[in-house]
């Protein structure tokens, strides 16, 4: 059986080159917006369910796919009446840059971050091919003969590669009315994830697209959970800590992430991760 978890886990440490959980449970579970440093896929079985990716809304049905980027804001809206049963896997992409034979098995990913859409509906064939290849690699847990580790890579590459032929060659979905967002948002939202080290601010963002303060302020809380504040702070925190992680140093980090006091950068980094950007850095 594929591993089994608690909720605890939605927001652990990826330690390996991919992890896959089995989760079915029915309960009043309420979850907050969060980000993973990490890819992840949400293969959806049962249950009603709307899922919230960077101010998009998708309504699943059975066996739907969601490719979720790292860093990606995301949360699972559940109806506790119901089981809700999902496939959810963790990747790392270097792993999968290993395998980059004349491929690139990241192009899923980039796809949906580039068209800001992350669902992949599946039919017919190209669903009972997945599932045969999602039971495939089940049984690696189940029947632990020789060899089979490398059978679950085999299988899990495979997956990958099957998934990524699926979301390159898929027609349009977009106005499906499952899937539900404000065009005008969008459009902020893609323009602050692109110019996280420009201006950034209300008066800014609100005289760039021709709306109101007060409706630009509305509008991003309702359509993503987060004020335009909030939004753009943690963001920048994620640009930063990724900027570090690559071997920039704290100052320049601070500023190519959009922060225009190093002071406030200190304090609201040490907030979200745990340690002084030097300290991370070092560590």
């Amino acid at each position: 059986m594929i591993k089994n978890t608690t909720q605890k886990v939605k927001r652990g440490y990826l330690k390996s080159d991919f992890e896959i959980f089995h989760l079915k449970d029915k309960k009043d579970i309420k979850f907050q917006f969060h980000y993973h440093n990490f890819n992840k896929i949400v293969i959806f079985i049962s249950g009603n369910v709307t899922y919230l990716i960077e101010g998009k809304s998708y309504k699943l049905k059975p066996w739907d796919i969601l490719l979720v980027n790292s860093n990606d804001i995301h949360k699972a809206i559940i109806d506790s009446n119901e089981t809700y049963e999902r496939i959810i896997m963790w990747l790392n992409s270097d792993f999968l840059v290993r395998y980059n034979h004349n491929c690139n098995l990241l192009s899923c990913f980039e796809l949906a971050s580039k068209q800001r859409f992350n669902l992949l509906r599946l039919e017919g064939t190209w669903l009972a091919d997945v599932k045969k290849i999602l039971f495939q690699i089940e049984d690696t847990f189940k029947n632990k003969e020789l060899g089979y580790n490398v059978l679950r890579i085999s299988y899990f590459l495979q997956f990958i590669v099957y998934i990524n032929r699926l979301f390159l060659k898929q027609k349009n979905i977009s106005e499906s009315n499952d899937i539900k967002y404000d065009k005008s948002m969008d459009n902020i939202l893609d323009y602050i994830n692109k110019n996280l080290s420009k201006n950034l601010s209300v008066d800014a963002l609100s005289s760039k697209f021709y709306v109101s303060k007060y409706y630009l302020m509305h509008k991003f809380k309702e359509q993503t959970g987060y004020t335009l504040h909030n939004y753009i702070l943690q963001k920048r925190l994620i640009m930063a800590n990724l900027l570090i992680s690559n071997g920039e140093n704290a100052s320049d980090a601070c500023t190519k992430s959009g922060f225009g006091d190093y002071s406030n950068f200190v304090r609201a980094f040490k907030k979200m991760f745990g340690l002084s950007p030097k300290k991370y850095y070092k560590s």
